[in-house]
């Protein structure tokens, strides 16, 4: 069982790490399970936020507009991070999204984690739903905002805590001990021929991006480029 590890929780503009965008990131450093430091910052996705992410965070692309990039942030959050290993609720989610974009960026990205979801499933199988809002409603722990990334981070790792002060025997050790995290992404599709014509009009329409050579993009590639013009320039 380690006693020193980053809890952290994201937010996203859709569920797919290659094709959507961080908006923002939550995480609070526990060492020799104390509270260290906390980290929470709101991020400009250069994509736009559809009224479906809107209704289940309140996050609003005019609200995040004047936020930094995640380009200027990363660094700092792996600072902040110290190369500890994470435990988040359904943490594959939150690290598929921190791995692929850091290494968009440049950064190597491998942690070991835990997952409160898999701990949910081994000690309260019989709960019908084993989501964050279900356990904190189960343990009766008190989370101020839900779904925003510093409070589901906190109510995470509220949940952490009581599975390991409640539920664990012993032998069961092995069960909160961190293991290696294994994601890659999808193997990428060429561009469409449907979006190599849509991004070359946008190319040529608001004369950005003109040094990108479209027909050499990935199908993600070509989405996330088409979604940055429409974010800036509108269609």
């Amino acid at each position: 069982m380690t006693n020193s590890f980053i809890v952290v929780d994201i937010e996203t503009t859709g569920m797919s790490p290659t094709n959507n965008s961080i908006t923002e990131i939550g995480a609070i450093k526990i060492i020799n399970n104390k509270i260290v430091g906390e980290y929470s910052q709101l991020i400009n996705p250069e994509a736009v936020i559809t009224p479906e992410i809107t209704a289940i965070t309140g996050l609003t692309n005019d609200y995040l507009k004047d936020k930094p990039v995640l380009e200027e942030v990363f660094a700092e959050f792996l600072e902040f991070n110290e190369e500890l290993p994470l435990i988040g609720h359904n943490i594959l989610f939150d690290y598929s999204f921190l791995k692929y974009h850091g290494n968009q960026l440049g950064y190597e990205f491998e942690r070991n984690g835990l997952d409160t979801l898999r701990l949910a499933s081994y000690y309260v199988s019989d709960l019908k739903s084993k989501s964050l809002t279900s356990l904190i409603s189960y343990f009766d722990i008190n989370r101020k905002m839900a779904h925003r990334a510093y409070h589901d981070a906190k109510a995470t790792y509220e949940v952490y805590k009581y599975f390991r002060n409640h539920y664990m025997k012993d032998g069961e050790e092995e069960m909160f001990k961190v293991y290696p995290m294994h994601w890659k992404p999808k193997k990428t599709s060429p561009i469409t021929l449907r979006q190599k014509n849509y991004l070359k009009v946008l190319i040529d329409k608001h004369k950005i991006y003109k040094e990108i050579k479209v027909s050499e993009l990935s199908k993600s590639e070509a989405s996330r480029y088409i979604d940055k013009i429409l974010f800036v320039k509108g269609k």
